[in-house]
């Protein structure tokens, strides 16, 4: 399978777009894995929150989604700000000929640069894999990474992929790279995820660190996106993943 992973600025442009399409089409990508919330500045690092910040993310995403079919025939897997009744969520999705809601975020850190717990309603503990053209596969939602029971939990369900769409700083990247590594470890799936990269435009000054990863079920780095490559496609060959389920430490009962 052809995969795709990225990083893409803080505010997503129409020429960053335009050239992330001619990247996958050139590439024939089968999956691409966005950057959480691609659509819009990191609203977040607000600590209060806002309502036409909140309408603009909407917004925002909405046209994103009106864009999606240009990657077509790959599927795209991103999260997104939505509005349900009186909760505000993070919602991941993939997109394959329409728009496919898996999960809403769960974990939602409060901290400076980080204060989604002002902006968002937390999402149900529902970490159950999806399945795309017979491919399964879970999606941890950047900070949910970070609790490692849920990347086991979609290997004991036969993932072969889990995507993790990330907005983390540039000054914690071999934290992140940590997880990722653990998060295939333990599930013996290959793990890609995208970043956002640069720095973002508000008062709050987040500085995103980029660096999409693709990583094998075995948690060696097999790619890694860079300012002068944002872009990167490779083949994974996802009976790996099913053979990696056998050995150790995934086959350790609970």
């Amino acid at each position: 399978m052809r995969v795709t992973v990225c990083e893409l600025p803080d505010s997503l442009v129409d020429e960053t777009w335009e050239n992330l399409v001619r990247h996958v089409r050139k590439e024939q990508s089968e999956l691409v894995v966005l950057p959480e919330m691609p659509a819009c500045p990191w609203f977040a690092s607000m600590s209060r929150f806002d309502e036409r910040v909140w309408q603009e993310a909407l917004q925002a995403h909405d046209a994103l989604m009106t864009r999606l079919d240009e990657l077509t025939p790959a599927t795209v897997i991103s999260t997104r700000p939505v509005q349900d009744g009186a909760y505000r969520l993070n919602q991941a999705f993939f997109w394959n000929e329409g728009y496919c809601a898996i999960r809403t975020k769960y974990y939602l850190p409060d901290e400076e640069g980080f204060y989604e717990a002002s902006w968002f309603h937390r999402g149900e503990k529902d970490f159950t894999v999806f399945r795309t053209r017979g491919i399964a596969i879970g999606v941890l939602i950047c900070s949910e990474l970070m609790f490692n029971e849920w990347a086991r939990l979609y290997g004991k369900q036969g993932a072969h992929i889990i995507a993790v769409p990330r907005a983390t700083e540039r000054k914690t990247l071999d934290r992140w790279l940590v997880a990722l590594r653990m998060a295939a470890i333990v599930s013996g799936a290959f793990v890609l995820s995208s970043n956002r990269v640069g720095k973002s435009g508000d008062a709050g000054g987040v500085e995103f660190g980029g660096c999409g990863w693709i990583i094998s079920p075995e948690g060696d780095v097999l790619a890694s996106t860079s300012r002068s490559k944002p872009f990167i496609t490779m083949d994974i060959d996802l009976n790996e993943a099913v053979c990696a389920k056998r050995t150790y430490p995934r086959y350790i009962p609970e």
